[in-house]
Formats: C-alpha cells, sequence, structure tokens
C-alpha cells in the first residue's frame, strides 16, 4: 500500500514538476505533492479535508494553466481533480472530521470552476463542465453528511 501510494505522489510530483515551469509554478508544485503525500497518508478522518484543499488548490492551478494558454496541461489537472473528487466521494465516512470545512471549500472551489468555465475555450468547456458536475455533486454528499450529523 505505502509503494503504491509513494509512486502515486512521484508520478503526481513529477507531473507538476513538468507543468510548473511552463505555467511559472514551480514553487507552488511541491507544495501541493506534500499536501498530496499527506492526503494519502492520512488516517480516513481526515482524508476528506485534506482532498477538498488538494482539490482547491489543484482548480486554482488549472485556472492558471488556462490564463497562460496551456489547456493541454489545465485538462490534466482537471483529470487530477476528478480523480481526487472521486476520493472524497468514495471515502466519505461518518465520523470525518471537519465535514463542514470540507463542503465549503469545496463549494467555493465549485465557484471558481463555474468562472473558470465561463472563461474556457469552446473546446475546453466539455472537460470543465464534467469536472464542475462531479465537484457539485460531491459537496451535495457533504451537505448531506453535515446535516446528518
Amino acid at each position: 500500500m505505502r509503494v503504491m501510494s509513494a509512486a502515486v505522489v512521484v508520478s503526481t510530483l513529477s507531473f507538476i514538476c513538468v507543468c510548473a515551469p511552463a505555467s511559472g509554478l514551480a514553487d507552488n508544485s511541491i507544495a501541493l505533492a506534500a499536501l498530496q503525500a499527506k492526503a494519502d497518508q492520512a488516517g480516513p478522518r481526515d482524508k476528506c479535508f485534506l482532498y477538498a484543499e488538494l482539490v482547491s488548490q489543484m482548480t486554482q492551478l488549472a485556472g492558471r494553466q488556462f490564463n497562460s494558454g496551456d489547456s493541454v496541461q489545465a485538462s490534466k489537472t482537471l483529470e487530477l481533480i476528478r480523480r481526487y473528487a472521486d476520493k472524497i466521494h468514495t471515502g466519505l465516512a461518518d465520523d470525518s472530521r471537519k465535514l463542514k470545512n470540507a463542503e465549503s471549500l469545496i463549494q467555493r472551489t465549485a465557484f471558481r470552476l463555474k468562472d473558470i468555465l465561463h472563461e474556457a475555450s469552446y473546446e475546453d468547456r466539455p472537460d470543465v463542465e464534467a469536472t464542475l458536475k462531479q465537484l457539485n455533486q460531491v459537496q451535495t454528499q457533504l451537505m448531506i453528511q453535515v446535516f446528518r450529523k
């Protein structure tokens, strides 16, 4: 299990490092990789919030990539966002900590992604729309969990 998570961290770090010089985001790439490693190795109670934080920061990265005209890398970042949103959705536990904070963060992230959608080119819109739809579903599920407590 640890070998698998280490491999994922290394592959994501290499992805981010490849993307970072083109986008001018070298300092942010290490922070994202560290957050990903922390989220992957966290206990079940903490994963939800850490993945929500990772999704939020990756959405900011995708926005900067779209603004710089690097839609190929932005699409890859959106794919990672969908993967982590799926991890939030499937790993949501009844005893998760910071559920309200995670729900609020995902809500703000979806709002930011909606702004990106309005500025995205016609070719990039389906990818952004799919990511936005998934984030909205995750946010709804988180809200249900918050009110269930």
